[in-house]
């Protein structure tokens, strides 16, 4: 099987997306557009990608700090260039909150190396010209914002 398999299965537009071990993802468009909206747009998926790969890392740093998360929410908002086609992200704004008894200067590295560093994702997009910038809430309070 191939990396990633694309059926369509619901309306002209509708895509079941299974990778190899059988995982789905349901891609569609909107109903003003001719969809059926009965899925991620596909540069949801663009963004989704990077909220998975960024709370891997972040994760990932914050446990090899000892330091317990005991929640993470990532909401990203973006903002695409205006009149083009394709039409790309010009911009990018993550916020990751964060929960656990996390020391506030860690949980603001931990996102900003992801997003600097180490989150491929990030840098796909930031290859493609997107400015992406972030911000941390940790147990309710905003830690820090990088513009």
């Amino acid at each position: 099987m191939a990396l990633l398999n694309a059926e369509r299965t619901h309306g002209d537009f509708g895509m079941t997306i299974t990778d190899q071990k059988g995982n789905t993802m349901q891609i569609d468009i909107p109903i003003d557009q001719g969809g059926t909206a009965k899925g991620l747009r596909p540069m949801q998926t663009v963004l989704a990608a990077l909220c998975g790969c960024s709370s891997v890392d972040v994760v990932s740093i914050l446990k090899k700090q000892r330091q317990e998360v005991t929640g993470l929410k990532i909401n990203i908002d973006g903002e695409r260039e205006q009149g083009k086609e394709p039409s790309i992200w010009q911009t990018v704004h993550v916020v990751f909150e964060l929960t656990g008894p996390i020391e506030p200067a860690k949980a603001y590295r931990a996102a900003e190396l992801s997003v600097t560093k180490y989150c491929s994702v990030a840098e796909t997009l930031r290859r493609g010209g997107t400015a992406i910038t972030f911000g941390v809430i940790l147990n309710g309070n905003e830690i820090g914002q990088q513009s």
